[in-house]
């Protein structure tokens, strides 16, 4: 037992001993939990007693004794300049000063926080005191320390101007050729804050180019890297010298540094885009397309073969970006990338496969030799990884694998997050769309995942993909809608189960069997809260009004809810009970014989073919069809603001007849709905789009004015200014924003004479900005007239101009001008309006019309000071402004229609024109712009934009407007390059 007290050392283990040690535990313990009471040593400092402190700097010997001291002082005061709590200007001129006595002082670390404080606070200190320290700076760039120098060279790049640079610009060559490779980074990084700090540092810096030059060749290989970064900065503009210096560092390979060849090698790829976009290079395959893309090419090539992983990841990058690649150039980035695979490193892991599911985008079949190693990446520990090697196997496998795929993913799918999941799903909505086969075991695997556990996100993208398959993939309607009744029988999220239960009433009624979906649409409204019930409700009314042959079960369900707690859901209830009873009234159903149904089915015939069973539609007319079908022909927000620019126009209330949607006034698609538009048609990959039911919450938006509102104002009054009921309180703030039209409606006599405003044009400049009046035209068309209103601004200091005119040359048999309204004076710097008021032949045919335009006013000397009249009265004057040109597209309101094609066919055929054009554009992009600029038309069903990756092939863009006079207007428009339709 004397052999087990022994300690290591060999001395017994005593009582005290024990104690001790338990003592020294416990004082462990103690001082571990109290570094998890730490509190900053910063915190809660005052300025003041920080200031006391920084007097310390004008001792000299506590300078040298207590260095230590003074860099904690230091660092307070950098605290406090980076808290928001800054130096006034004394206080920072005296610590300013204070700080430059610690020059001298020899501590290192001393010296690198002075470095540091004046770095941080030169551009808030005032730059005469800054100034004050360049000597001792200078005299540190020109010691032996190489701490000093290099340290001094980064402080001095902050606070030297042009002409300073000039007097140490002898010593910054040297130093960036210095031996020293501290010193040399600091010189080159210095140099290359001067570049971009002004114009004249840069005219400086580009006569080093010789030394950076030489730098390139220096063993260090950071010194190689700021090197290369400034050489190319320097030469950045001139193509011809980034070719010379990619074509002599890639051909002698005598640069060392990976990070140096990264960025040759970013260099080369960017020669390479400039020649494809710039069209020097041939079609066909990157290789060879130009001399300069077959050496890039060559070189970057060479690159995947580099011992870095940094230089061959970058290589294989930048080919698999590469402008016109083909599959065979592609081909060795992707064996490299393969190998990364299996790099240890999940950092090279995830950059390999981010970058291999890009290729998988445009190139599957080129990233299909991967899959082997996608598939072992599937279980990998980093999530991203595993993700990516899944949506890109989603991408590349054959419809062979899908099955054994989804097994694979069914159990990935359980262990990770939300986010992950959402990303799995929009690659199984494209791998539906390219295999459609598939549609039953891929809409069957997202429809069971919608019952399993998840955020309001993810079962939001499953209901979304399974909605955009449904629309692209036909097949998938029937079995789609069931999968998604099972889901709201159990759905926790009311959004979700309101926007399925509005599809259900939108596609249901289609279906071969439309009756099966009554119950689980009836369960909602038995089980749910108001909102789901209210939405089942009106899901019910649109199943009966599309057919007929429900109507009866559907009212006697819906009567059920006439007693209903909640007023919304009781309303709908009683209103769908309403028509559909009307409905029966008009027009009762009448069941077919059942011989006609069978001799139908037997024959496999038409419905609506001779001797066949009549088809389940309501009439045209029928009642419950056009409250609970037809659409309206505008959003309820359209129609607020079209009601508002009604009430706005003189004399509306002495209107005779009803108030319909023919007799209120057209308005235009503002931007927030253009923009809402246009993202409509966006790819599935940018996330689902569910119809109908509240959308997800969206930032609020504005008000928007009827931009004629102000034409029918009385005395100059703002419409809407104040409101029934007191002014809002957001108003001050609208005021701020000046209406473009505010001015002209302030004259009764336009609201008088030129009647309702159709649509207001934007603003269109008619002189330089910089001109001496600045003019500019506002277009508001009516139906008969077309009202010009001239916005005039004096910018000449010593003049007022009176009657300010602008006589508007209307040589035309389409346009007449019916008069004038003149701004009555315009002082210096303000802005006013006059109009013109052109008749329009009503008829004659619509051309664009050139109008010659001068400006004729008064001028009047003032005193620039006081603003009273000088000398005798004014003189007339007169100045030539642009042409004004009135195009066809300013008579057409940009409105866009909720069914494109149901309104294509509702319209007919009657009055349709069919033309072909010739446009002289290179990039269909530019065409397409064109054509709707040209049209003045909204582009509708999201086809403003081109479709991702259908470069070359024809785009067909949608547009819809309303012509002056309120004549719907649609075009179908097929844009395609030359040689391809």
């Amino acid at each position: 037992m004397a052999e087990n007290e022994e300690q290591e050392g060999g001395q017994p283990l005593s009582m005290q001993g024990i104690l001790r040690e338990v003592q020294d535990l416990a004082e462990k313990f103690k001082d571990e939990d109290a570094g998890e009471m730490f509190v900053s040593p910063y915190a809660n400092l005052e300025k003041a007693a920080v200031l006391q402190e920084a007097r310390i700097f004008n001792d000299s010997q506590a300078v040298r004794e207590s260095p230590r001291k003074c860099c904690t002082v230091i660092a307070q005061l950098l605290h406090l300049q980076n808290t928001g709590q800054f130096l006034s200007g004394t206080e920072a001129t005296e610590v300013f000063f204070g700080v430059t006595k610690l020059f001298m002082s020899d501590d290192a670390s001393l010296r690198r926080m002075v470095y540091l404080f004046i770095k941080e606070v030169a551009e808030t200190c005032n730059p005469d005191d800054v100034i004050i320290v360049t000597s001792s700076l200078t005299k540190d760039m020109t010691c032996d320390v190489d701490l000093y120098r290099a340290n001094a060279l980064r402080v001095l790049t902050r606070i030297v101007d042009a002409a300073m640079l000039g007097a140490i610009e002898r010593y910054v060559k040297q130093a960036v050729v210095d031996s020293s490779g501290m010193v040399s980074s600091a010189a080159l990084v210095s140099a290359c804050h001067l570049f971009h700090a002004a114009p004249e540092n840069a005219a400086i810096v580009k006569r080093w180019i010789s030394e950076t030059t030489e730098a390139t060749a220096s063993p260090n290989e950071m010194v190689q890297f700021h090197a290369m970064q400034l050489l190319y900065q320097i030469k950045a503009h001139d193509r011809l010298g980034i070719s010379k210096i990619v074509q002599q560092f890639s051909q002698r390979n005598s640069l060392k540094s990976p990070m140096a060849i990264v960025l040759l090698v970013r260099y080369t790829a960017k020669l390479m885009h400039d020649e494809v976009h710039e069209g020097r290079a041939q079609p066909g395959s990157i290789q060879h397309a130009s001399p300069m893309c077959s050496a890039g090419y060559a070189f970057l090539e060479s690159s995947l073969r580099h011992k870095s992983e940094l230089v061959s990841y970058e290589a294989a990058k930048i080919v698999c970006g590469l402008p016109q690649a083909e599959p065979q150039d592609l081909s060795p980035a992707v064996s490299v990338l393969q190998m990364s695979l299996s790099s240890p490193k999940p950092a090279v892991r995830f950059a390999a496969m981010k970058t291999l599911a890009t290729v998988a985008h445009a190139h599957p079949r080129v990233v299909a030799k991967c899959n082997e190693d996608l598939e072992s990446l599937i279980a990998d520990s980093n999530r991203s990884v595993a993700t990516l090697a899944i949506t890109t196997l989603l991408k590349t496998g054959s419809e062979n694998s899908i099955d054994r795929l989804l097994k694979q993913i069914s159990s990935f799918l359980t262990d990770i997050a939300d986010e992950y999941k959402i990303t799995v799903v929009r690659s199984l909505q494209q791998l539906c769309l390219t295999y459609p086969s598939k549609h039953r075991v891929i809409i069957g695997f997202l429809s069971n995942f919608l019952r399993e556990e998840g955020g309001f996100e993810f079962k939001r993208s499953i209901v979304g993909g399974i909605v955009s398959l449904m629309r692209r993939v036909p097949e998938t309607t029937e079995s789609s809608l069931l999968h998604l009744c099972e889901f709201i029988e159990d759905c926790e999220f009311t959004m979700l189960s309101t926007q399925i239960l509005n599809l259900l009433g939108d596609m249901g009624p289609s279906t071969s069997a439309p009756a099966r979906y009554i119950r689980f649409v009836y369960n909602r409204v038995i089980l749910e809260n108001a909102a789901v019930r209210a939405a089942a409700v009106s899901a019910l009314a649109k199943f009966a009004a599309k057919c007929p042959s429900l109507r009866s079960s559907v009212a006697t369900l819906l009567r059920r809810s006439l007693v209903d707690e909640d007023d919304e859901t009781r309303d709908r209830a009683a209103v769908a009970v309403r028509m559909l009873d009307l409905a029966m009234e008009k027009y009762p159903y009448v069941p077919p014989p059942e011989d006609a149904v069978l001799v139908a089915a037997e024959e496999g015939g038409d419905d609506d073919e001779e001797g066949g069973a009549p088809k389940d539609e309501p009439h045209a007319d029928d009642p419950a069809s056009v409250a609970f079908i037809d659409q309206m022909p505008m959003s309820f927000d359209k129609l607020e603001r079209s009601l508002r620019a009604y009430t706005a126009a003189p004399g509306w209330e002495d209107a005779s007849g009803a108030v319909t949607f023919a007799t209120i006034p057209i308005v235009e698609d503002t931007a927030e709905e253009i923009r809402k538009e246009s993202s409509h048609g966006a790819d599935i990959d940018e996330g689902p789009i569910l119809p109908g039911g509240p959308a997800p919450e969206e930032p609020e938006e504005k008000e928007v004015k009827d931009p004629a509102a102000d034409v029918y104002a009385r005395g100059g009054h703002r419409r809407g200014a104040d409101p029934p009921g007191g002014p809002a309180p957001e108003e001050p703030e609208e005021k701020e924003v000046k209406d473009p039209a505010a001015d002209v409606y302030a004259i009764p006599e336009l609201a008088g004479s030129v009647g309702r405003v159709f649509r207001t044009s934007p603003a269109v400049e008619l002189t330089e900005p910089e001109a001496e009046y600045v003019v500019r035209c506002v277009k508001h068309i009516c139906d008969e007239h077309v009202v010009l209103q001239f916005q005039v601004q004096n910018t000449i200091e010593d003049q007022r101009l009176d009657n300010v005119t602008v006589q508007v040359d209307a040589d035309s048999d389409l346009f007449e001008v019916a008069g004038e309204i003149a701004a009555e004076r315009i002082k210096y710097g303000d802005t006013e309006s006059c109009f013109t008021v052109l008749q329009r032949n009503t008829e004659a045919a619509l051309n664009p019309s050139t109008f010659a335009c001068e400006l004729h006013f008064s001028v009047v000397q003032v005193d620039p000071t006081t603003g009273e009249e000088e000398g005798d009265a004014g003189f007339e004057e007169e100045y030539p402004i642009e042409d004004l040109e009135v195009a066809t597209s300013d008579f057409m309101a940009k409105v866009s229609v909720p069914d494109f094609r149901r309104a294509w066919e509702t319209m007919g055929n009657g009055h349709e024109v069919m033309e072909k054009f010739a446009l002289q554009f290179k990039k269909q992009e530019e065409a397409v712009k064109a054509v709707i600029d040209f049209l003045g038309m909204q582009p509708c069903d999201g086809t403003a934009a081109l479709k991702p990756n259908a470069a070359g092939k024809p785009h067909m863009l949608h547009l819809s407007g309303v012509f002056v006079g309120g004549r719907s207007v649609l075009a179908r428009a097929q844009v395609a390059m030359q040689g391809e339709g």
